[in-house]
C-alpha cells in the first residue's frame, strides 16, 4: 500500500538529518493529500451530540487525524494524547499554528518548511516514534477517568499503554465500563457492557433512545 513506501523517522532522527527531515516531509505531504478532505463520520458526530446534551466530561483519543476537532468538540473537552496532524508545531520556539499553510508549502515544492518566526524545525504537533508523551495531556486524561460515572472505550483494541489503562482506572475509581468494538479486547472481563459493533451504529442508536426517553 501507500504507506508501505516509508518507514516510520524517530524524532532523533528528524532532528539530526536533513536526510531523514525530507524523507519525514514527503511522507506528511502524502498524508495531508488523503486528510484534507476527511470528514467526520457517525461516531463522530454522535459523541458531539452527546457533549451538546451535556453527557460529556470528555474525550480521549489516540487518533492523530483531528476528525474529532472537526466535528465540533470542544479544546478544552478534548485530550489528544497522540497529537495531532491539524496543528504544526515549532520544535524550537514551540509556536502552534495552522496546518494548511504549511502543506501548502510543501505543494510548492518546499522540502523542509521552517518557522517562519524564529527558522526552527517545524513538525505536526504529534508523538514521533522516541517522542515522549505530553504529561499535561496525560494527568488530564486519568483525571477524567477517576472522575466520570460512566466510561466508553470506542473503537480500541485497548493494548497501546499508558491509554489502555485509562478505562482500568475509570473501572478501579467506582466507574461502569463499556466497550465497543468489532474485537475483543484484555479488558473485556472488566466491562460492564462488551458490544462488538460499529462505534457509529451504536452509539447512533443510544442517541435516538435517549431523545425519545426525554421526549
Amino acid at each position: 500500500g501507500r504507506w508501505n513506501q516509508f518507514r516510520p523517522v524517530t524524532i532523533q532522527e528528524f532532528m539530526a538529518s536533513g536526510d531523514k527531515r525530507i524523507e519525514y516531509w514527503k511522507m506528511k505531504l502524502d498524508l495531508f493529500e488523503s486528510m484534507k478532505d476527511a470528514k467526520p463520520n457517525a461516531g463522530h458526530k454522535a459523541i458531539v451530540a452527546i457533549d451538546q446534551m451535556g453527557k460529556l466530561k470528555g474525550l480521549i483519543t489516540q487518533n492523530i487525524d483531528g476528525l474529532h476537532t472537526k466535528a465540533g468538540i470542544p479544546k478544552n473537552k478534548l485530550m489528544e494524547i497522540h497529537g495531532t496532524n491539524l496543528e504544526i508545531k515549532c520544535l524550537s520556539c514551540q509556536e502552534i499554528t495552522d496546518w494548511a499553510p504549511t502543506y501548502e508549502k510543501l505543494k510548492d515544492r518546499e522540502k523542509v518548511p521552517l518557522c517562519l518566526k524564529c527558522g526552527g524545525f517545524l513538525k505536526p504537533n504529534t508523538i514521533s516514534f522516541g517522542q515522549n508523551l505530553i504529561p499535561e495531556v496525560l494527568d488530564q486524561s486519568f483525571a477524567w477517568a477517576k472522575e466520570c460515572d460512566l466510561m466508553l472505550a470506542l473503537g480500541s483494541t485497548l493494548v497501546v499503554e499508558p491509554a489502555a489503562s485509562i478505562p482500568r482506572t475509570a473501572k478501579s475509581n467506582g466507574a461502569m465500563l463499556a466497550i465497543i468494538t468489532l474485537s475483543e479486547t484484555p479488558l473485556d472481563s472488566l466491562a460492564d457492557i462488551k458490544i462488538e459493533e460499529s462505534t457509529g451504529e451504536v452509539l447512533s442508536g443510544v442517541l435516538s433512545i435517549i431523545k425519545e426517553k426525554e421526549c
